[in-house]
């Protein structure tokens, strides 16, 4: 599947997939204006045009997004080399939304209907630790 930024300067390309995750962390908040709607693209994704300016967000992850437009891109977690895309960048894409993270971190002022599967940061973080 193919999506792009808001000015069009950057072109990212990745399998298709119709599963999208939620992430209601005070960073994702922050950085998106609200919770982060996320497709996981693993590490086969390739962006094409200008090349994405980064910001090392934490020990572990850095954030993309285009210079020109301010579009956010990726979040990308060094250690296991996967990116995590913006659902709002594939426009022609239908996707359904399974998983919500950071439970613990959402504001009451906003209630999603969806049945999904609910993790906090502490299970998220017991999930990618690297196993004994």
């Amino acid at each position: 599947m193919k999506g792009k930024c808001l000015c069009g300067n950057i072109e990212v390309e990745m399998a298709d997939h119709n599963e999208v995750g939620l992430c209601h962390c005070s960073m994702c908040r922050r950085w998106a204006g609200g919770p982060m709607f996320a497709v996981h693209g693993g590490s086969d994704v390739s962006f094409t045009g200008e090349t994405p300016a980064r910001y090392k967000s934490s020990d572990w992850a850095e954030r993309g997004f285009c210079q020109n437009c301010g579009t956010h891109l990726f979040y990308y977690l060094l250690p296991a080399n996967e990116y995590m895309l913006p659902a709002g960048l594939f426009q022609d894409q239908e996707f359904t939304l399974l998983s919500e993270i950071f439970i613990e971190e959402k504001p009451e002022y906003y209630e999603l209907r969806n049945e999904t599967d609910k993790l906090t940061g502490q299970q998220v973080f017991e999930h990618f630790a690297p196993k004994a």
